[in-house]
C-alpha cells in the first residue's frame, strides 16, 4: 500500500496490518492443510487427522468474527474516506480475503469429506484384506496338511479329488482377493496424493501368496494325475510286459537248443544264421529293459501302500516272476552269444570281449567323475540324482554281460589244453610252445582281472557318489526349506517395517503407542534369530562337505543375512528415534516449552533439566523467563501502594492472572495431583514431574478456556516461579509439599476450602497436625511473599512465632485439627493475613459502587470502597486510600470500614449508627484504642531501631552461609548448558561477593539515614529559631496534629471477606509505610510544641504558623519519601 495513502488516511495501518496477519494466517493454515498426509488403509491416522481436520475448521469458525470485523472495518474506511485510489485497494483486499477465506474453508471441507470417504473406503479394505487372507490362511493350511498318499488308485483317485476340490474353493475364494485388489486399486488411484505404501505392499503380499498357492496346486494335480495314470496302466503294462517275457524265453529256448546241437560251430552259414537270430532277441531285450525298471520301481511303490494286504502278496508273486524271468532270459541270451562265439579263434574274441569291456568301463568311470562336483542347490542336485539313476540302471544292465564274460573266459582257460592253445596263439616270431600257452593264459587272465576290478571299483565309486547325492539332498532341502521359511518371517516383519511412518509425520501423543509397537515387533522378531543361525549352520554343514553352494544360494543367503541385519538395525533405529523423540518432543519432554519463548530468546535446558533463557543479540543468559521478567518489572508500579498486605496481595493477583491460576478450580487442581500419584508430600519432584503436572493443569485449562491460556507459556512461566520461590539454588527439585502450597494458594477457590486443603496435606491420617507439620506448611506459605521481598511485613521468614501463636490459641494442645486451625485462621494471622487479603482483592475488582470518592471524585468507585465511620457520607477509593491521600478534615487515624462489594441497606444503618457513635469520641481515643485487622506475631525489626536489626540480619545471614555452606542463587550457563551448580571454591567466592553486595547496600541505607538525620536536624533548628521570634499579633488556631499510629480495626460484620474496618497508616518508624507493623508512638514532641503555638500567639499571626505547619508537612513527606525509596530496594531485593 503507497506511504502517501497511509499518511493520507491513518487508519489504513491499522486496516492493513489486521488484513496482513489474516492473510497470513490463512496462508499458513492452507500450507498446512496440504502438507497434511495421511497413511491409507490406517484407520487410527485418519480418524486423528479427521479430528486435527475438525479443530482447525473450528478455530476457522472462531476466527470468522475477525474476517467480520475486517469487512465491518473497511466498510467504515471506505464511508469515512473519499480517496479513490484508497477505497479501490480497500474493495480489492476485502474480495482477496474473502476469496482466500472461502477457499480455504472449501479446502477444509473437501479435505475433511475426502477423509471421511477415505476412512470409508479403508474400512471395507480391510475388512475385504482380512477375508482374503483367512481364505488365503485356509488354503495354505490344506496344502500344508496334505501328507503323501499311499500308492494305490483308490488313495490317488481321492487325493485328486481333494485337489479338484481345493481347486474349486479358490476359483470361489477368487472373488475375495478380486474384491481386495480392486478395493486397494481404489484407494491407490484415488488417495495417490497421500502415503499408500501399506495399501501397496499388503496387496503385493496377498497376491504374492496367492500365485504361490495356485502354482502348488497345479503342481500337485499334474503330478497326482500322473500317478493316476500310471497306476491305472501298470496292471496293463504288466500283463504285457510278461506275455512278451513268455514269448521272448520260447525264442531263447529254441536259439539255445539250436546252438547246443553238435557240429554246429563247423556250420559257418547256421552260425551266422543263429547270430542273427540272436542279435534280434538282444534288440528286442534292449528295447524293454526302461519298461521292465519302470514296472519294477511303480511295483515297488504299489506294494508298500498294500503292505499286509492279499494284493499286496500276489503282486510280490508276480512282480518276483517277472524279475526271475527277466533274469533267466538275459542269462540265456549271454550263453547263446558264448556258444555262438566259440571257436577257432575264440581266445581272440574273447580277448576282444574283455578290451571293449575294459574301454566300456573307463569310458562309465569317466562318465561317473564328470557328474561331481555336487550341485550348490536342491534342483542342480535333483539333476544329478536322476541322472546317476539312470547311469545305475546302465550298470545293472551291463551287469550280466560283464558276468558271462568273466564266466566264459574262466570256463575257457579251465577247459582249453596248453595244446590247443598251442595251435590258437601263433606269434610272429617263433617261440617254444610253452611259452606260447603261457602267453595266452596271462593275457587272458590280466584282461579278465582288470576286467573284474574295474567293475568292483566303478561300483563303489557308484554307491559312493550316491550316497553324497542323497546327503547333499536331504542337507539341500533342510536349507531350502529353512530359507523359505525364514524368507516369509522377514518379509512378514518387512511389510510392517514398510508401513512405518517418518518419525518427524507421527503426532507427539502417538509416540508411545508407536514405540510399544515397535518394541513388539522386535519381540515378535528376536526368535528369527536361531532362524538365521539354523540356516548359516546348514550352510556351513554343505561346505563342510565339500559342497560348494550354487550363486543362487549364496545370494539368497546373502540376502537374507543383509535383510536380517538391515530389520535389525531398522528396528533398533526405529526405537532409537522414537526415544529421542518421545524425550525430545513428548508429554515427559520440554521440547513443546520451546515455543514459549520468541526471538532474539531462545530456551535452553541445564543438565538437571532446568531451563534456562539465551538473548542472541545481547550475548546473555538468565534464569527468568522474559515475560516473567517483564511481569517482575510491572509488579514494581505496585510499590507505591503504602500498606504491604495490600500491596502483596496486588502483586499476587496480577501473578496469578499472569499464571491463569486464576481459572483453576480446587477441584481440578486435585485431580490433576491425583493424576500424577503425588501424594508423599515430603518427596523431592524433579523438573520434568513438575512439567508433567502442570501441563495436565493447563491441558484441561485450555479446554475450558481456548482464548485464555497459551499452555506452553503457562506451563513455562509457572514453572519459573516455582523454582524462584522454592529453589533458588535451581537444584532441580522441589518438595512435592512446596508444589501443592504454591499451586492451591493461587488457584480459584474458598479461602477455607484452600486452608482446609492445606491442612490435610501436613496433618497424620488421624486428622490431627503437630507443629514440626504445621511449621513446614507455614514456612512453604511464608515463601511466597518472601520471593516478593515482602516477607519483614508478616514476621520474617522465622515461622516459629506464627507456630506459637497457633499453638496458644489451642490452649498449648500437642496437636491441633482442622477446626482449630480453621479458627486460627480466621484471625488472620500476621504471616498468613496476605492470603486473606489476596481473595478481597480479587473479589473487589469487579465491584462497582454507587459512591463518589471525596478526594479524586470518581464515580462510581470500582474496586475496594472505604467509608469513613467518624464522618457522614464520606468515601474513598482504593487509589487514594493505598497511596495515603486524604481530604481536609479527615485523619489518617480515623476508623474507616472497607468494602469489597456493593454495600446494602443493613450495612448502611450500622454504618451510620457507627459514626454518629464515633462524633461524640475524641480524637485521642482513637490514637490510644487503636484495633489491629489481624493477629500480630513478632516481627524481625520489633523493638529494635532499624540500623541495628539490618546489621544484626547481615551478620546473621553471614553466619548461616558460613555454618550451612549455602550458596546464593547461580548464575544460568553461559551460552552453553552447563550445570547451574558450581564447585565449592566458586560457591565460596559467589557467596563472599554476595555478603559484601549485602554489606554495601547496609552501609548505603545507613549513609542515607545519617544524611537524612542532618537535614531534620537542620529543618528543626530552622523551625525553633522562627518560633524563637516575637509574633505577638499573630494567633493560631488549635488544631492538634498527631502521629498516627497503624492499626487495621476488625468490622463487627459476620463476613470478614467482604467487610474490613480499617485506619489508616502513616508509620514512619521501620522506613515502611505498612499495614500491618505493630502500633508505635512516633511522636518527636512536635505535637506539644504547636499546642504551645497555638496558646502563646495571637490568632492574627496565623499565617505563619499555617507555613510552620506546611514545614512540619513538607519534613514528613521527605522522611516518607525516604523510607518509600528503602523500602523499594528491599522489595526489589
Amino acid at each position: 500500500m503507497p506511504s502517501s495513502l497511509l499518511l493520507e488516511v491513518p487508519a489504513l495501518a491499522d486496516f492493513n496490518r489486521a488484513w496482513t496477519e489474516l492473510t497470513d494466517w490463512l496462508s499458513l493454515l492452507d500450507r498446512v492443510i496440504k502438507s497434511q498426509r495421511v497413511m491409507v488403509g490406517d484407520l487410527e491416522d485418519i480418524n486423528e487427522m479427521i479430528i486435527k481436520q475438525k479443530a482447525t475448521l473450528q478455530d476457522l469458525e472462531q476466527r470468522r468474527p475477525q474476517l467480520e470485523e475486517l469487512i465491518t472495518a473497511a466498510q467504515n474506511l471506505k464511508n469515512k474516506t473519499s480517496n479513490q485510489e484508497a477505497r479501490t485497494i480497500i474493495t480489492d483486499r476485502i474480495e482477496r480475503i474473502q476469496s482466500q477465506w472461502d477457499e480455504v474453508q472449501e479446502h477444509l471441507q473437501n479435505r475433511r469429506q475426502q477423509l471421511n470417504e477415505m476412512l470409508k473406503d479403508s474400512t471395507q479394505w480391510l475388512e475385504a484384506k482380512e477375508e482374503a487372507e483367512q481364505v488365503l490362511g485356509q488354503a495354505r493350511a490344506k496344502l500344508e496338511s496334505w501328507k503323501e498318499a499311499p500308492y494305490t488308485v483308490d488313495a490317488i483317485q481321492k487325493k485328486i479329488t481333494e485337489t479338484k476340490q481345493l481347486a474349486k474353493d479358490l476359483r470361489q475364494w477368487q472373488i475375495n482377493v478380486d474384491v481386495a485388489n480392486d478395493l486397494a486399486l481404489k484407494l491407490l488411484r484415488d488417495y495417490s496424493a497421500d502415503d499408500t505404501r501399506k495399501v501397496h505392499m499388503i496387496t503385493e503380499n496377498i497376491n504374492a501368496s496367492w500365485a504361490s498357492i495356485h502354482k502348488r496346486l497345479s503342481e500337485r494335480e499334474a503330478a497326482l494325475e500322473e500317478t493316476h495314470r500310471l497306476l491305472q496302466q501298470f496292471p496293463l503294462d504288466l500283463e504285457k510286459f510278461l506275455a512278451w517275457l513268455t514269448e521272448a524265453e520260447t525264442t531263447a529256448n529254441v536259439l539255445q537248443d539250436a546252438t547246443h546241437k553238435e557240429r554246429l560251430l563247423e556250420d559257418s552259414k547256421g552260425v551266422r544264421e543263429l547270430m542273427k537270430q540272436w542279435q534280434d532277441l538282444q534288440g528286442e531285450i534292449e528295447a524293454h529293459t526302461d519298461i521292465y525298471h519302470n514296472l519294477d520301481e511303480n511295483g515297488q511303490k504299489v506294494l508298500r501302500s498294500l503292505e499286509g494286504s492279499d494284493d499286496a502278496a500276489l503282486l510280490q508273486r508276480r512282480l518276483d516272476n517277472m524279475n526271475f524271468k527277466w533274469s533267466e532270459l538275459r542269462k540265456k541270451s549271454l550263453n547263446i552269444r558264448s556258444h555262438l562265439e566259440a571257436s577257432s579263434d575264440q581266445w581272440k574274441r574273447l580277448h576282444l570281449s574283455l578290451q571293449e569291456l575294459l574301454v566300456w568301463l573307463q569310458l562309465k568311470d569317466d562318465e561317473l567323475s564328470r557328474q561331481a562336483p555336487i550341485g550348490g542347490d536342491f534342483p542342480a542336485v535333483q539333476k544329478q540324482n536322476d541322472v546317476h539313476r539312470a547311469f545305475k540302471r546302465e550298470l545293472k544292465t551291463k551287469e550280466p554281460v560283464i558276468m558271462s564274460t568273466l564266466e566264459t573266459v574262466r570256463i575257457f582257460l579251465t577247459e582249453q589244453p596248453l595244446e590247443g592253445l598251442e595251435k590258437l596263439y601263433q606269434e610272429p616270431r617263433e617261440l617254444p610252445p610253452e611259452e606260447r600257452a603261457q602267453n595266452v593264459t596271462r593275457l587272458l587272465r590280466k584282461q579278465a582281472e582288470e576286467v573284474n576290478t574295474q567293475w568292483e571299483k566303478l561300483n563303489v565309486h557308484s554307491a559312493d557318489w550316491q550316497r553324497k547325492i542323497d546327503e547333499a539332498l536331504e542337507r539341500l532341502q533342510e536349507l531350502q526349506e529353512a530359507t523359505d521359511e525364514l524368507d516369509l518371517k522377514l518379509r512378514q516383519a518387512e511389510v510392517i517395517k514398510g508401513s512405518w511412518q517418518p518419525v518427524g509425520d507421527l503426532l507427539i501423543d502417538s509416540l508411545q503407542d508407536h514405540l510399544e509397537k515397535v518394541k513388539a515387533l522386535r519381540g515378535e522378531i528376536t526368535p528369527l534369530k536361531e532362524n538365521v543361525s539354523y540356516v548359516n549352520d546348514l550352510a556351513r554343514q554343505l561346505t563342510t562337505l565339500g559342497i560348494q553352494l550354487s550363486p543362487y544360494n549364496l545370494n539368497t543367503l546373502e540376502d537374507l543375512n543383509t535383510r536380517w541385519k538391515l530389520l535389525q538395525v531398522a528396528i533398533e533405529d526405529r526405537i532409537r528415534q522414537l526415544h529421542e523423540a518421545h524425550r525430545d518432543f513428548g508429554p515427559a519432554s520440554q521440547h513443546f516449552l520451546s515455543t514459549s519463548v520468541q526471538g532474539p530468546w531462545e530456551r535452553a535446558i541445564s543438565p538437571n533439566k532446568v531451563p534456562y533463557y539465551i538473548n542472541h543479540e545481547t550475548q546473555t543468559t538468565c534464569w527468568d523467563h522474559p515475560k516473567m521478567t517483564e511481569l517482575y518489572q510491572s509488579l514494581a508500579d505496585l510499590n507505591n501502594v503504602r500498606f504491604s498486605a495490600y500491596r502483596t496481595a496486588m502483586k499476587l493477583r496480577r501473578l496469578q492472572k499472569a499464571l491463569c491460576l486464576d481459572l483453576l478450580s480446587l477441584s481440578a487442581a486435585c485431580d490433576a495431583l491425583d493424576q500424577h500419584n503425588l501424594k508423599q508430600n515430603d518427596q523431592p519432584m524433579d523438573i520434568l514431574q513438575v512439567i508433567n503436572c502442570l501441563t495436565t493443569i493447563y491441558d484441561r485449562l485450555e479446554q475450558e478456556h481456548n482464548n485464555l491460556v497459551n499452555v506452553p507459556l503457562c506451563v513455562d512461566m509457572c514453572l519459573n516461579w516455582l523454582l524462584n520461590v522454592y529453589d533458588t539454588g535451581r537444584t532441580g527439585r522441589i518438595r512435592v509439599l512446596s508444589f501443592k502450597t504454591g499451586i492451591i494458594s493461587l488457584c480459584k477457590a474458598h479461602l477455607e476450602d484452600k486452608y482446609r486443603y492445606l491442612f490435610k496435606q501436613v496433618a497424620s491420617s488421624t486428622g490431627f497436625c503437630d507443629q514440626r507439620r504445621l511449621g513446614l506448611l507455614l514456612h512453604d506459605s511464608i515463601q511466597i511473599p518472601r520471593q516478593l521481598g515482602e516477607v519483614a511485613s508478616f514476621g520474617g521468614s522465622n515461622i516459629e512465632p506464627s507456630v506459637r501463636s497457633c499453638f496458644q490459641f489451642a490452649n498449648n494442645k500437642p496437636e491441633i485439627e482442622a477446626a482449630l486451625f480453621l479458627d486460627w485462621m480466621r484471625l488472620e494471622p500476621q504471616s498468613m493475613v496476605w492470603l486473606p487479603v489476596l481473595h478481597r482483592v480479587a473479589a473487589a475488582e469487579t465491584a462497582k459502587h454507587q459512591a463518589k470518592c471525596n478526594i479524586c471524585k470518581e464515580c462510581p468507585i470500582i474496586g475496594f470502597r472505604y467509608r469513613s465511620l467518624k464522618h457522614f457520607n464520606y468515601d474513598i477509593c482504593q487509589s487514594c486510600f493505598f497511596s495515603g491521600r486524604v481530604a481536609k478534615g479527615h485523619k489518617m487515624h480515623y476508623p474507616m470500614v472497607e468494602y469489597c462489594t456493593p454495600t446494602t441497606s443493613g450495612e448502611d444503618v450500622r454504618d451510620f449508627a457507627k459514626v454518629l457513635k464515633n462524633k461524640f469520641r475524641t480524637k485521642r481515643y482513637f490514637a490510644k484504642h487503636p484495633r489491629m485487622g489481624y493477629l500480630p506475631v513478632q516481627t524481625v525489626l520489633e523493638g529494635d531501631n532499624m540500623e541495628t536489626n539490618l546489621q544484626a540480619e547481615y551478620d546473621r545471614l553471614k553466619q548461616q552461609h558460613e555454618h550451612k555452606g549455602l550458596s546464593p542463587l547461580p548464575s544460568p550457563p553461559e551460552m552453553m548448558p552447563t550445570s547451574p551448580q558450581s564447585p565449592r571454591d566458586a560457591e565460596l567466592i559467589a557467596e563472599a561477593k554476595l555478603l559484601r553486595q549485602h554489606k554495601g547496600r547496609l552501609e548505603a541505607r545507613m549513609q542515607i539515614l545519617e544524611d537524612h538525620n542532618k537535614q531534620l536536624e537542620s529543618q528543626l533548628h530552622r523551625l525553633r529559631q522562627l518560633l524563637e521570634q516575637p509574633q505577638a499579633e499573630a494567633k493560631v488556631n488549635g488544631t492538634t496534629v498527631s502521629s498516627p499510629s497503624t492499626s487495621l480495626q476488625r468490622s463487627d460484620s459476620s463476613q470478614p471477606m467482604l467487610l474490613r474496618v480499617v485506619g489508616s497508616q502513616t508509620s514512619e518508624s521501620m522506613g515502611e509505610e505498612d499495614l500491618l507493623s505493630p502500633p508505635q508512638d512516633t511522636s518527636t514532641g512536635l505535637e506539644e510544641v504547636m499546642e504551645q503555638l497555638n496558646h502563646s500567639f495571637p490568632s492574627s499571626r496565623g499565617h505563619n504558623v499555617g507555613s510552620l505547619f506546611h514545614l512540619a508537612d513538607d519534613l514528613g513527606r521527605a522522611m516518607e519519601s525516604l523510607v518509600s525509596v528503602m523500602t523499594d530496594e528491599e522489595g526489589a531485593e
